[in-house]
Formats: structure tokens, C-alpha cells, sequence
């Protein structure tokens, strides 16, 4: 029988819930990795003199080792295997949070952010695609979306625990405790993460029906499998970044493209300038940061809703009307005319932002074949990460120029319905 198709149609196990547990930890740990910077950001400022640039760069120097890591870290998976590169990419990023708890200038904490984003970048599309490939097909964007869930959740558990650390260690606690958790990780790794099934499908390597058999065993499907006659010639195909733009996937590849760059444009701009904009269009400063916080909690439940609702619709139809509403959420959210109205149309908002990307995490990795999966969700990635770092700048940009609030959150609802339509036109390969 074809083991894809066998997983597919069987019964999650246990295992795979395990496997899905993993990616979880990790995603938590890459959301306390990668925004530890922002909790302790006032004490790094105090302690090394900084002004407010500085601090933006250390921000920004993140993201740009996530960027980067997606783009060339994370092909290294359809050479060498997910599982060697995931152990790799979380000791990477244990590295530069220890390095960085030793660190005494803004050049070096910047040069280690660099190198924790460059792990992070690593593992997002690494835990993307194994979470996808060893979830069976009616489960499996909830899988993803509790997935994607997990970056939040370790965001705001760290932002609690910073505030525990620094009061008592210092900021530089926040960095030692994540480097333990990580490292930590990577011998929880080493011991209870298989290989990507379709890794071993499509490569082959010599122990490849040994690891298969084991894995299967543990999965409860026992041996009753053969591998694929097409894995052979599929296992010499190019492992390339310009197989992107080959003419059987230049269309896919803009489209997911435009997608991932415009939500996480509209989501970064709504969630980073909000409190900012309400505090300056007259709302305390307190019930602002309530609204941001608002924003960041629905945003934790929409990824899970999205994943219950991929359960009788398909993701790509769930996608395109999460964007579609999340549009109108946004005018509806600029109507409020009472701090419990704009609550509430945060939460919703930040809902349905976040279910948009939990949907393009789930969409990105059935639009490529196995042998090629996370060179393709890497690169997207990592292309869609530009429309994080940029528009947070745009957005000054265009406020300095003259435009009101209302302006602003009108482009990100237009900004929003561009990705639903991108999406309206992909046309994802069947994954098992």
C-alpha cells in the first residue's frame, strides 16, 4: 500500500500527536527566542546607553536572521533531511542566546540576534512541513494550526516571565533561561523526533526501510507498505531555489508569494502601530496597550478556530474567508465607538488575522512536491517575512507624510483582500 496514502486516510496516533507536541515546544521557544529582545528592551537601553535606533536595530536584527535563515538554512532539509537540520537550527538558536547573556556592546547582542533568527528561520519551516507530513488528512490543519498557535502562547509566556527575571537577575537572566530551554529542546529532539516519512520515501538513504518500519510501528500501521516506483526518479530531481520559477511553479510561487507578504504585512502593521495609533487619536494609554493585548489574545484563539473549521471545509476556502472578513473586521474595528466595542472587534480581528496565517502555514506546504517541500515553504517564508519587517517602517513613513489612522488601517484592509484573492487562484498538489 502507499504509506502516504495509508497515513492520510488513517486514524491519528498517538506518535503523531507527539510529533505535533514537538513542533508545538519548539514554536513556543522560537516566540520567547525571538521577542526576548522586546521584553528587555528598556534594560538593555539603560544598561549600555542605547537610544531608540539601537534598540530598533536589535529588533530588526532578528528578523533579519529568521529571514535569512528561511531562505538558505532551510532548503538544507530536502538534502540532508529535516530531523538533522532541525537539531542543528534549535542548537543554532540555543547558541545565540547564550551568546548574546554574555554579550556588552550593541554590535555584539546585534551579531547574536542575527545568529538565534538564523535557528529560528531553521525551524519554522522544518516543524511546517513535518507537522503537515505526519498529520493524516482530516486533521491535519488542525494539527498545523495548534501548531502555529505555539509562537504565540511562548511569546506571552516569556513576556510574563521577563518581567519575574529582570526584576530579580536582570535582563540577562531572560537570554540564560532561553539558551537552557533551547538546549534543553535539542536533547528532546535527539531523542523522540523521527525523520520526515517522505524524506525517507523520496531519498532513500541505505537504512531508509528500517527507519520507515519503525516509524510506522510506533504509528500503529504497521509493514504492510512498498515504496513508490516514482521515488526513484523523484530522489535525482534538482533540490534548487530556481526550480521556484520553472514554469510549473512560477505561477504558484508568486501567488503564495503575494499572499504571505501582504498578510503579514497587514498583520504586523495592525499589530505593532495599534496602541500607538489609539493613544494618539485620544484613548489613555493604558486601555490602548488593553486593545493591543486584545489583539494578541484573539489572535492565539483564531489559529485554533481555523483549525477546528479545516476539519469539514477545505483550507484553502477557510483562508480566503478568514482574509475576507478580517478586511471587513478592520472597518469595523475603526467604527467602535466605546472601548468595549473596540475590544471586542480586536479580538476578532486579531482572530482572523491570525487564522490567515495559521491558513497559509497549512496551504504552503501542499503546494510542492516532497523532495522539494521545504525549499519551497522556506523561501516563501522568508519572502513573506519581508512584509513584517517593512511595513511596522511604511507606515511611519506614510504617517510622516501626512496620512490619518484611518488612512493606514483602509490600505491594510485593501492589503488583506489582495491576499484572498491571490489565494483564490492557487491551486494546491494533493498531499495524501
Amino acid at each position: 500500500m502507499d504509506l502516504r496514502q495509508k497515513i492520510a486516510e488513517s486514524p491519528m496516533s498517538g506518535y503523531q500527536w507527539l510529533v505535533v507536541a514537538l513542533a508545538v515546544l519548539l514554536n513556543m521557544l522560537d516566540g520567547f527566542d525571538v521577542l526576548a529582545v522586546a521584553f528587555t528592551a528598556k534594560s538593555i537601553q539603560a544598561e549600555l546607553g542605547l537610544d531608540g535606533a539601537h534598540i530598533g536595530t536589535l529588533m530588526s536584527a532578528g528578523l533579519l536572521g529568521m529571514t535569512l535563515g528561511s531562505v538558505f538554512l532551510a532548503p538544507l532539509a530536502d538534502r540532508f533531511g529535516r530531523r538533522p537540520l532541525l537539531i542543528f537550527s534549535t542548537a543554532l538558536s540555543a547558541l545565540g542566546m547564550l551568546m548574546t547573556y554574555f554579550a556588552h556592546s550593541v554590535e555584539s547582542i546585534a551579531l547574536w540576534r542575527v545568529v538565534t533568527g538564523l535557528g529560528v528561520g531553521g525551524i519554522l519551516p522544518c516543524t511546517n512541513v513535518i507537522v503537515s507530513e505526519y498529520s493524516n488528512k482530516k486533521w491535519r490543519g488542525l494539527a498545523i494550526a495548534i501548531y502555529a498557535s505555539g509562537f504565540g502562547i511562548g511569546a506571552m509566556l516569556g513576556g510574563m516571565s521577563a518581567v519575574v527575571l529582570q526584576d530579580s537577575y536582570g535582563w540577562r537572566s531572560v537570554f540564560l533561561i532561553g539558551a537552557v530551554l533551547t538546549l534543553a529542546a535539542v536533547a528532546v529532539l535527539m531523542a523522540l523526533l523521527p525523520e520526515s516519512v517522505e524524506y525517507l520515501l523520496n531519498k532513500r538513504p541505505a537504512d531508509a526501510r528500517a527507519r520507515l518500519d519503525k516509524i510506522t510501528a510506533k504509528m500503529g500501521l504497521g509493514g504492510d507498505w512498498a515504496f513508490p516506483e516514482a521515488a526513484q526518479q523523484v530522489k535525482k530531481a534538482k533540490v534548487s531555489v530556481l526550480r521556484l520559477f520553472e514554469p510549473n511553479y512560477i505561477k504558484t510561487t508568486l501567488l503564495i508569494w503575494v499572499a504571505f507578504i501582504t498578510v503579514m504585512a497587514a498583520y504586523y502593521f495592525i499589530s505593532s502601530w495599534t496602541p500607538a495609533l489609539l493613544e494618539e487619536a485620544g484613548m489613555a494609554k493604558t486601555q490602548s496597550q488593553t486593545v493591543g493585548m486584545a489583539i494578541s489574545i484573539g489572535g492565539a484563539i483564531g489559529s485554533l478556530v481555523f483549525g477546528v473549521l479545516v476539519s469539514r471545509w477545505t483550507p484553502r476556502a477557510v483562508l480566503i474567508a478568514f482574509a475576507l472578513a478580517a478586511a471587513g473586521a478592520v472597518f469595523a474595528f475603526l467604527s467602535a465607538g466605546s472601548l468595549a466595542l473596540a475590544l471586542a472587534f480586536a479580538v476578532l480581528l486579531g482572530a482572523l488575522m491570525n487564522g490567515c496565517i495559521a491558513g497559509l502555514y497549512t496551504i504552503n506546504p501542499t503546494l510542492y512536491e516532497a523532495d522539494f517541500r521545504n525549499t519551497g515553504v522556506g523561501v516563501t517564508i522568508g519572502v513573506g517575512r519581508l512584509g513584517s519587517i517593512l511595513s511596522p517602517m511604511i507606515a511611519g513613513g506614510l504617517l510622516d507624510a501626512g496620512w490619518a489612522k484611518n488612512d493606514l488601517y483602509g490600505g491594510a484592509a485593501l492589503v488583506i483582500a489582495l491576499a484572498a484573492v491571490a489565494v483564490f487562484f492557487l491551486k494546491p498538489r494533493e498531499q495524501g
